[in-house]
């Protein structure tokens, strides 16, 4: 008997797949059913759960399953079933017994919802990615964009948002963005006219990527300066949003914004998304390097950054030290990655910011130094290096970044006494620049608040109205009691 037991609890390999598989396909089936009814019943909120379920299941998701998913959504035969089986793979000849025998054991929908057509071609859409099929990702995509262009329902915006992001990605991911730019500002012209916030939201800032990629940047500004704004209704979008405005904030020069927009997309985006908050800690702690701030220490150590971070690490000790040939050692060290990360002409405008964080340390050290002593210690690498440190001497007296005259008789710079710098306007500066970061963080957690619907609007009952008159009848009372005694 003990034996029997155990033969029956132990299954072999083939059955648990079966078995797995079989789950699976009941899920998706489940997923089917509920955006049945909220094609029905006209709730997005069961559309947007079907796709986060969905997401759950990406990496259950295998070519037999989607087939046999496909023969219980779709009319066999039909045009999108059709079009959408020539992208699946066939599975085992046993998978797709056992995935036949469990489809048929439940009725397909009476009747096929758009939003389960679109559904269909999201996950195949999925399979073909996460199967590095971009080829064959694309045509997906296309068709699938195709498709959409003909239907109109409120209900599909939440999967059609997805369908123009992996869109995008499948076509960025062979080389081809820029083919689908004039398609993309077709879909935005589109989403716009049609009222879809939440499609005009993921188009925006795919053809923001899409102008960046290319190094578009004045073209994607004009874009985004004219592209109707609301409130942000995906989080994800939004620090992407974030993202693409502090770089385009960075290369024009606008550093202040584009350090406000970088901490903000970082702070907001998910500690899942782990790439997508290097990038802007990367972008970020240039532009405060470039404003003349040092980063500090924890930023580098957060958790799964430190090696992603150590060139903006040695880049900013360099910095922060004013040596320029260790700062052109780093350059070069990790010159590839700068390259990579697309900040490498970035990198090349701080090369002034350390000649003047060396500068400000040399007339802190010396009340009277000579100029061929500076351009020894800039180590300046030119022809004419004292003249190129005179120059550069007073443009940094010019600019207030150092307290000194030049002593063009003697070829000599000679700093002035240091003052209390509490005496001037610095301090105040910097508690009005936290006073206002913390005031902004408070307004905007009171804006993500969720607040119970229609409370406000809550009639009273009788007995609350009637004791809430008999305290103010009470009260008024009272005063005029009160202000007979006065009198």
């Amino acid at each position: 008997m003990t034996q029997d037991v155990e033969m029956k609890d132990n299954q072999t390999p083939t059955q648990s797949l079966v078995s797995a598989t079989t789950s699976t396909l009941q899920h998706l089936k489940e997923i089917a059913a509920l955006i049945d009814t909220g094609s029905y019943t006209k709730e997005v909120r069961r559309i947007a759960r079907a796709v986060r379920l969905t997401v759950g299941l990406r990496r259950k998701l295998t070519g037999s399953v989607i087939s046999s998913f496909l023969d219980f959504a779709l009319v066999p035969g039909s045009e999108a079933h059709t079009r959408l089986s020539s992208f699946v793979p066939k599975g085992d000849e046993h998978d797709m017994e056992v995935d036949t025998a469990s489809s048929t054991s439940q009725a397909p929908p009476k009747h096929l919802p758009a939003e389960l057509e679109i559904y269909c071609y999201f996950i195949v859409l999925l399979f073909l990615i996460d199967q590095k099929k971009y080829n064959e990702a694309k045509a997906c995509s296309s068709a699938s964009i195709a498709r959409l262009k003909s239907v109109n329902r409120r209900t599909i915006d939440v999967i059609a948002s997805r369908l123009y992001f992996y869109y995008s990605l499948s076509y960025e991911t062979t080389g081809d963005l820029a083919e689908i730019r004039g398609n993309l500002l077709a879909l935005h012209h589109s989403a716009t006219l049609r009222h879809d916030e939440l499609g005009q939201e993921t188009l925006l800032n795919l053809l923001l990527r899409n102008y960046l990629h290319y190094n578009l940047y004045d073209q994607a500004e004009k874009l985004r300066s004219k592209a109707p704004r609301f409130e942000a209704h995906s989080n994800q979008q939004f620090c992407r949003y974030l993202f693409y405005l502090g770089k385009i904030r960075t290369i024009q020069l606008e550093y202040t914004d584009a350090k406000e927009s970088l901490l903000q997309a970082a702070r907001k985006a998910p500690v899942a998304a782990l790439g997508f908050r290097v990038q802007c800690n990367k972008w970020a702690i240039i532009v405060r390097l470039l404003l003349g701030e040092i980063p500090e220490r924890s930023i580098f150590t957060q958790k799964g950054m430190e090696k992603a971070l150590r060139p903006y690490f040695e880049l900013t000790n360099a910095v922060r030290i004013g040596d320029l040939e260790l700062f052109r050692n780093v350059q070069e060290r990790f010159a590839k990655t700068f390259s990579e990360d697309r900040t490498h002409n970035l990198i090349v405008r701080l090369r002034h910011n350390v000649i003047r964080t060396g500068l400000r340390n040399i007339s802190i050290s010396y009340s009277r130094i000579s100029l061929t002593d500076v351009a020894q210690k800039l180590r300046l690498n030119s022809a004419n290096p004292v003249a190129d440190a005179e120059s550069i001497v007073a443009k940094a007296i010019r600019d207030g970044a150092i307290d000194a005259t030049i002593d063009h008789k003697n070829g000599c710079m000679v700093s002035k006494e240091t003052g209390d710098i509490y005496s001037t306007n610095e301090p105040q500066t910097a508690f009005n620049s936290r006073i206002a970061f913390c005031l902004n963080m408070h307004n905007e957690a009171v804006r993500a608040l969720r607040f119970p619907p229609n409370t406000h609007k809550e009639k009273e009952s009788d007995e609350k109205r009637r004791e809430k008159k008999q305290q103010e009848e009470e009260l008024a009372k009272y005063m005029a009691e009160e202000d007979d005694d006065d009198f």
